[in-house]
């Protein structure tokens, strides 16, 4: 009868009804996907790397050249500016041509930003999510907690009527009469701090979905389950490793725009020349060319550099993966614990603290034992349901970062 018990309170209470104003998990993380602001500027941050990605393999804008040459400054002809067949007018169009392996590499490294961005944008996705749903868990928790406190009132009330019962009886003693009173202290003090979690708890949501977390939430804690080959499959896909992807792109478009250093940039200039009446204007042509003759002391240190933070990047890929993996099989560990103590908790520990709570109630009854004994055993059954209600939201904290990160089927 206890175990029954027992099982209907736990899904009772981690069951919320669904009220008008009620906020279930999904509400929570898709008003999170909507107005959290890190998404918001993660969007702003997507457009401004597409953006500047359009020009990067275009020539430089021409220049426009104005001038005049030859303008006399001595002589008998000075401070004139037709006096002189030399002097003239000048006005040309320049442009400037940077090598193709130069744009190339600039077009490369532009679309590697932009992926990269993207990357990113996916890792704050997930860090949203994440912190939303361990948000949303953790003021669902609170609630389930609280609605203990009824049965917990009840049975105090039941209480302090059998030790009336004991004394108008003759049995027991007028001290007796004090003990409910300081449970029933104990138990609004314990009240008082679930208050209080639950104001830090809403803060913590609303950090991410505004002001719907005033709403009470409502559904059931998730439950999750997983095994360690489908994490360990899924590991790659985590986005904070599937970022090293564009971030290798990226160094290795740097590497060659470092490398195409080596290659000359030109250009090209046409001028028109207008002199005096009596002279004929002129039109000129001239092209110019990039030297770059000491590569040893320019270009080569560029691209030994650029080769180094490729090989970092490489050694940083290897490093966070070694990472994830042990994150992942600690946080299965510690999910597999939880997952035993919440089974454990409802198949003995709680059902075993109600039997020595009616048992030790009962022999109080019967005068053969002591109202300590009572109260010690309703403490122990206070502290058995709250480890219980305890342990099934650890396990869905650690869930919901197994989960978001390597199962969401978004990940695939």
């Amino acid at each position: 009868m206890n175990s029954l018990y027992s099982r209907a309170l736990v899904v009772g209470v981690l069951t919320w009804p669904a009220l008008a104003s009620a906020l279930t998990l999904d509400d929570a993380l898709r008003l999170a996907q909507n107005n959290a602001p890190s998404l918001t500027a993660e969007t702003a941050k997507l457009h401004a790397a597409t953006q500047a990605a359009i020009p990067a393999g275009e020539l430089p804008d021409p220049k426009l050249v104005v001038g005049l040459q030859n303008f006399p400054v001595g002589g008998p002809n000075r401070g004139t500016l037709y006096g002189d067949d030399m002097t003239e007018q000048m006005i040309g169009i320049q442009q400037q041509v940077p090598s193709r392996d130069k744009r190339k590499a600039r077009i490369e490294l532009a679309d590697a930003t932009v992926e990269r961005t993207a990357a990113e944008g996916r890792i704050e996705r997930l860090n949203v999510r994440q912190a939303t749903a361990q948000a949303w868990i953790r003021a669902f928790a609170v609630e389930c907690k609280e609605a203990l406190f009824k049965d917990f009132y009840q049975q105090n009330r039941l209480l302090q009527d059998s030790v009336r019962a004991q004394l108008a009886g003759g049995r027991g003693q007028a001290a007796d009469t004090v003990i409910p009173k300081q449970e029933a202290a104990e138990l609004a003090e314990r009240e008082d701090e679930l208050t209080q979690q639950r104001a830090q708890a809403r803060a913590a949501l609303k950090r991410w979905i505004g002001p719907a977390a005033n709403e009470a939430p409502s559904g059931q804690l998730p439950n999750w389950t997983f095994d360690s080959h489908g994490l360990s499959h899924n590991l790659h896909q985590h986005p904070e490793l599937q970022a090293f992807v564009p971030r290798t792109r990226e160094a290795q478009a740097r590497l060659q725009d470092a490398k195409a250093q080596k290659t000359s940039d030109w250009s090209w200039e046409v001028d028109y020349q207008h002199r005096g009446r009596e002279y004929g204007d002129m039109v000129s042509l001239q092209l110019s060319f990039d030297l770059p003759i000491f590569p040893g002391r320019r270009q080569t240190p560029g691209i030994a550099a650029k080769q180094a933070e490729l090989d970092q990047l490489d050694a940083e890929r290897e490093a966070a993966t070694r990472e994830h993996t042990q994150m992942l099989d600690d946080d299965l560990a510690v999910y597999q614990r939880l997952d035993r103590a919440v089974q454990r908790g409802q198949d003995s520990l709680v059902p075993l603290a109600q039997e020595k709570v009616a048992l030790s109630l009962a022999s109080y009854r019967a005068g053969k034992g002591d109202l300590m004994s009572v109260v010690s055993a309703r403490r122990e059954l206070v502290e058995a349901r709250f480890k219980q209600l305890e342990a099934i939201e650890q396990r869905a904290l650690i869930g919901a970062q197994l989960y978001f990160a390597y199962w969401e089927p978004t990940h695939e």
